[in-house]
């Protein structure tokens, strides 16, 4: 596994942590219907948290695991911004490891 693949795991693995350390991190999966939307960020259906956990960080292990190509392009960090902004929530944290794992596509 080359060093981007490692970086990228290890970056997936501090945002779940993160989203637990928020209490962002939910027990319960929505409804699979949820899952399937189209819209970008799944955001007909899915607030912007549950998308990280339930189809963003699936997605991206699932690529880092078997060393598939990864997407050409992402950008995640300003959809936390925004999402973040209007929220009682420290997540600069978050936004942090959203905008390495950014960089680090986008860069590749």
């Amino acid at each position: 596994m080359d060093d981007n693949y490692r970086q990228l795991g290890d970056l997936l693995q501090a945002v779940e942590q993160e989203l637990h350390r928020l209490e962002c991190w939910e027990s319960r999966a929505p409804d699979p219907q949820a899952l399937t939307s189209s819209q970008p960020f799944a955001i007909d259906r899915l607030n912007f948290t549950q998308w990280l956990q339930f189809i963003f960080l699936p997605k991206l292990t699932e690529l880092v695991e078997a060393g598939s190509a990864l997407p050409q392009s992402c950008s995640t960090a300003p959809m936390a911004e925004e999402y973040f902004k209007t929220r009682q929530i420290e997540a600069q944290a978050l936004i942090n490891h959203l905008a390495a794992i950014d960089r680090l596509i986008n860069d590749s």
